[in-house]
């Protein structure tokens, strides 16, 4: 965890910065297979805007980084997972003719960086992308990281509603509540393998306020989410 002052800027990822994010993702999830390099590769192709680098000022290391890609919400289910979302992980189904909603893909600190703001920034980086770009939200799937600890007294969907109304912490769906999200969903089979969510995730968003007020129409078939209650879907 860090605890000094740090000095971070957030900037689009380079190809240069492909062996740093791959050394990044290893030190994050070090039993996951990382990012490859052609993947990377592909998100610089179809979308650079989209990508982001957290570099540590003086040392020029790599602390974080932000993936996303631009979908038309409607091709999908609310139940699709991470690979169907994001194309295996190569963003090849960026689509930013038809598609009004940015999707989160990733986002990783590395952990001599964590507690030093460095998410916050990532997180703000990519709504300033929504914003400029007139795009309606922001949506994602949160990996439930702290369900393992519960799943043999509780379902995921009642662990969320307990994370939602403060009751139980979870490092990652926390994280994003103060960040502005609110849950629309809890779906199974998101992520293959993953031991700490068990495959677990709670669907994300992040209104773009700015194109709401000037969408009267989009605005008035949105369903508001009183606080411990979630959605079985949205529409666009």
């Amino acid at each position: 965890m860090m605890q000094q002052p740090i000095h971070i800027v957030i900037r689009n990822t380079r190809p240069e910065d492909i062996p740093g994010i791959i050394a990044l993702t290893m030190a994050v999830y070090p039993d996951s297979r990382p990012w490859s390099e052609t993947q990377l590769a592909s998100h610089l192709e179809v979308f650079p805007e989209g990508q982001f680098v957290a570099v540590e000022r003086e040392s020029k290391h790599i602390a974080g980084m932000s993936a996303s890609l631009i979908i038309p919400w409607d091709d999908y289910e609310m139940e699709s997972n991470w690979r169907d979302f994001t194309a295996g992980g190569l963003f090849t189904n960026h689509d930013p003719t038809r598609g009004r909603t940015l999707y989160g893909a990733e986002v990783m600190v590395h952990p001599d960086f964590q507690g030093g703001g460095v998410g916050k920034k990532l997180y703000r980086a990519r709504r300033d992308l929504v914003e400029g770009l007139g795009l309606r939200r922001i949506r994602a799937g949160s990996r439930l990281r702290g369900f393992h600890y519960v799943a043999d007294r509780m379902s995921a969907q009642e662990y969320v509603r307990q994370v939602v109304r403060g009751k139980l912490t979870d490092p990652t769906l926390n994280f994003q509540l103060k960040q502005g999200f609110r849950v629309l969903a809890v779906v199974s089979g998101y992520l293959r393998n993953d031991p700490e969510s068990l495959g677990q995730a709670a669907v994300i968003e992040w209104i773009n306020r700015k194109v709401l007020a000037e969408d009267r129409r989009w605005a008035r078939s949105q369903t508001t989410l009183s606080p411990g209650s979630l959605a079985s879907n949205a529409s666009i």
